[in-house]
């Protein structure tokens, strides 16, 4: 099934400012909020949906890649193993707890003063920071897709711990300043009457729980220096500049929290020989001025390998000559781009005696003169026509 456009999900245009989409998200976060619906999964799912749309729409990087190429942009919903779907309730708390206000939780409890915990009782997860990388690719590899296996130096998880931060687990103690629940609540008096704030507690930070006795690998971050060897696949047709991402591949998060991703800038290695126009590759072939008189049939690089192609006999100098379907592929389309060879004729600069004889005698042949009033268009202008 195909998502729904973010834009109708959130009922917005596409023209629509920071302001108004991060409205639109919170009106429907709230009325779709799990507290609100318990177990409606219909609700639920429409929350998770609301979630996704300004987990895009809210990045002007994301919703840049999603405006140019739809969800395939997004969130690098380019292929396996990327994200872009499939949001968890963990991932929207931990991400856009600021949207409803106090620690994360339950808009309902800030808004109404309601005595409940939310459904993650109101601890704060904190969440890992992302990573960029550069992936260099070559032209063979971005025009048929590449697994790239990449060791990446970044935050992991403690082994020691696995991630709590603490020595044992008799080393957790129940906040005192907020009893557990990972916020205070502050009740101010008003000419409107009392107003009830809530706020993350700054004593555990959210978390609910303080540590005695801190792990002494990681000295209670629950994160260490460490190494990942991770497998991205790269889709075919990406292009210099291209960012995809990588959900929960980034840096390691304090004490148990949500990862963040890994951004992956791609970069292409110029060929020897081809050169990229779009999804078009041009390639520039030098033949004599006899096998374009005579014609010829001339081997040619291409992506794939080698082709063969036919010179008619009097092919001119600037001509394009266009193999069909030997280009780069559209991104997650079955779309490709062709290869034109534009041929260019080679004058030699070292003659023999019996040589330039022989072309003596042919200079003179009205068939080995130019026709008046006939100039030849330029590479640009044929390429414009062929697009045409």
């Amino acid at each position: 099934m195909s998502k729904r456009d973010y834009y109708d999900i959130l009922g917005v245009t596409k023209g629509a400012s920071a302001d108004e989409i991060k409205k639109a998200y919170r009106k429907l976060a709230i009325k779709y909020h799990p507290d609100k619906n318990p177990d409606d999964k219909a609700a639920e799912e429409k929350f998770k949906e609301a979630a996704e749309a300004y987990e895009v729409l809210s990045n002007p990087e994301k919703k840049q890649r999603y405006d140019q190429f739809g969800h395939a942009g997004a969130q690098g919903g380019f292929g396996g193993g990327y994200s872009g779907g499939g949001m968890n309730m963990e991932d929207i708390f931990s991400q856009f707890g600021d949207i409803f206000g106090g620690g994360g939780g339950s808009p309902f409890e800030s808004f109404f003063g309601g005595g409940g915990q939310s459904s993650r009782g109101g601890r704060r997860v904190q969440r890992g920071t992302n990573l960029r990388i550069k992936v260099k690719l070559t032209l063979e590899e971005i025009a048929n897709g590449v697994e790239k296996k990449i060791k990446v130096n970044k935050q992991v998880v403690c082994s020691t711990c696995d991630g709590t931060g603490a020595k044992d687990k008799n080393s957790f103690q129940t906040c005192k300043t907020c009893g557990g629940s990972g916020a205070v609540r502050r009740v101010t008096n008003t000419i409107l009457g009392q107003m009830q704030t809530t706020s993350t507690c700054p004593t555990c930070n959210g978390e609910g729980t303080t540590i005695s006795a801190k792990c002494g690998t990681c000295y209670g971050e629950g994160v260490t220096r460490g190494e990942e060897t991770i497998s991205i696949n790269i889709p075919a047709g990406v292009s210099e500049g291209m960012q995809l991402s990588m959900s929960g591949k980034g840096n390691a998060a304090p004490r148990g929290g949500v990862p963040g991703d890994l951004i992956i800038l791609v970069e292409e290695i110029p060929h020897e020989s081809l050169k990229r126009e779009g999804i078009n590759v041009i390639y520039d072939l030098h033949v004599s001025f006899v096998d374009a008189t005579l014609g010829a049939s001339i081997e040619v690089p291409t992506i794939d390998g080698k082709a063969r192609i036919k010179l008619d006999p009097g092919t001119q100098g600037g001509k394009i000559l266009r193999l069909k379907g030997k280009g780069i592929p559209e991104v997650n389309s079955y779309h490709k781009g062709d290869q034109l060879v534009q041929v260019n004729i080679w004058t030699p600069k070292i003659l023999n005696n019996e040589e330039r004889e022989l072309l003596e005698k042919l200079k003179d042949s009205p068939n080995f003169k130019p026709s008046p009033g006939k100039n030849e268009k330029s590479f640009f202008d044929r390429m414009k026509e062929y697009f045409e």
